[in-house]
Parts: structure tokens; C-alpha cells; sequence
């Protein structure tokens, strides 16, 4: 019984960190993408650039 309770529990903390890890990686993208428009909006070319490269970066 109490390797299935440390089983669970394993997985159950391994799920969570998986949530969380894609929650951040959506709010992060989500920044970036604003950031981009921003950066075209502005003709801000250098920062554009750099922030596309995170941005693939990031996806990887």
C-alpha cells in the first residue's frame, strides 16, 4: 500500500509540474507575440528580430 501512495503521489507532482510548465510556456509565448506586434508597430527592426529569435527559441 504504501508504494502505490508513493506511486500516486510521484505522479501526481510530476502532472502538476507538467501543468505549470505549460502554463508558463503559454504566457511567455503570449508576451513575446505582444512584444513582436509592439516592436512592428514601432519599426524597432533590432528588437523585432531578437524577439523572434527567443521566440523560436522558445518553441524548441
Amino acid at each position: 500500500m504504501d508504494k502505490m501512495k508513493v506511486t500516486y503521489e510521484a505522479m501526481l507532482a510530476l502532472t502538476a509540474e507538467m501543468v505549470l510548465d505549460e502554463a508558463v510556456l503559454k504566457f511567455q509565448t503570449k508576451q513575446l507575440h505582444h512584444a513582436i506586434d509592439k516592436a512592428l508597430a514601432d519599426g524597432d527592426e533590432d528588437t523585432f528580430y531578437r524577439l523572434v529569435k527567443q521566440l523560436n527559441e522558445l518553441k524548441q
